[in-house]
């Protein structure tokens, strides 16, 4: 099948102090978030002047794209869209049809499965296009990509540099520790196909760890979690980050390599989660600490990028190395599986 281009399809962040509380109000439409809650989330992007670095992480990720495509003879544009803010998807599917577009390829930044990771970009894909109208392109996501050898690879170089950071006499002893986006233990649970037994995210998440921490030559190493948001009575996946570095300490750890295996960027959930919040406590604890960088600036994840598209396009050989199983390209906005990455039931919600 021939395609016209291709589309970035991402989660959005503001670019001013003004869009902030904007766009947590999109992020959290529905969910009943109470407004001090958000007030307090406000703080994380004001403490950078209300600049998401995600967006400019995004325009980077088109920028060495484009240069890998022209490298390639891969003649496709690439449009920038998001879910929560500008460029919202609507408005450039709604650009892309205008400009003659009538099947693209889209990108998603996030390699997961599940509801958030995985589902809902298709879901973002269905609006966009019901949107568009009746002349709206066809799209079709790529699939699922956290074991691919570039990402890993990547991901492997940036702990072997972190390590490298650590004051010499530590590094050797320093515990490796992978962090994600923490999700409710019920949308786990549900994020796979019955006939794979769920919990489709954090299996891959683990792998993923687990084929980085192989390659990085770690013997042993830690997944946790961050960035829990919601009531305290709804269950998240745990440890948290910060909880697992005070067990560390008291298991009389004193140096940590921490990966953000989860995150293809730097965007703000990395820099205040990890770059503020678990680096102070580290230096309270006495840790050593050290975090690698995520893969969107390496060149590698735009050849990532150029792999998936000939995938698609041409059929050329999908490359993965693990063994937990990955979804996703879909057509159209039509959506997975029956029972795959299903939206989880919040409480009080009636459904059907």
């Amino acid at each position: 099948m021939q395609f016209d281009a291709l589309l970035l399809l991402s989660f959005g962040g503001p670019e001013r102090p003004e869009d902030v509380m904007p766009f947590l109000e999109n992020v959290t439409r529905g969910r009943g978030v109470p407004p001090e809650r958000l007030a307090e989330v406000a703080q994380h992007y004001l403490h950078f002047g209300g600049v998401s670095p995600i967006n400019a992480c995004n325009r980077a990720i088109i920028a060495a794209v484009e240069a890998e495509f022209t490298a390639r003879g891969i003649a496709l544009p690439v449009y920038f869209g998001n879910r929560n803010w500008a460029p919202m998807v609507e408005d450039t599917v709604a650009r892309m049809r205008d400009d003659g577009v009538r099947s693209a390829l889209v990108f998603p930044t996030s390699a997961w499965g599940g509801y958030s990771g995985c589902r809902q970009y298709d879901e973002d894909i269905a609006r966009a296009r019901a949107a568009a109208g009746p002349d709206a392109p066809e799209l079709v996501k790529l699939r699922q990509y956290f074991d691919h050898p570039l990402l890993i690879d990547a991901f492997a170089d940036a702990v072997r540099a972190a390590r490298q950071q650590l004051p010499a006499d530590r590094r050797d002893s320093a515990r490796l520790v992978f962090t994600a986006h923490s999700i409710p233990v019920a949308a786990d649970a549900v994020a796979g196909p019955p006939a794979d037994g769920g919990r489709l995210y954090s299996r891959q998440v683990a792998e993923a760890a687990r084929l980085c921490a192989a390659a990085t030559g770690f013997d042993d190493h830690d997944v946790v979690w961050q960035s829990r948001s919601g009531p305290p009575q709804v269950p998240w996946l745990e440890p948290d980050v910060v909880d697992h570095l005070e067990a560390l300490s008291a298991k009389g750890f004193e140096a940590v390599v921490v990966c953000p295996i989860g995150f293809v960027s730097d965007h703000l959930e990395v820099v205040w989660d990890l770059d503020n919040e678990a680096a102070e406590r580290a230096a309270g604890l006495g840790i050593a600490f050290a975090r690698a960088a995520t893969p969107g600036t390496d060149p590698r994840f735009a050849a990532l990028v150029a792999e998936l598209v000939a995938e698609q396009s041409a059929g050329s050989p999908a490359r993965r190395l693990g063994s937990v199983p990955g979804y996703g390209c879909t057509r159209n906005g039509d959506l997975c599986a029956p029972g795959c990455c299903e939206p989880p039931r919040r409480p009080g919600r009636k459904l059907g």
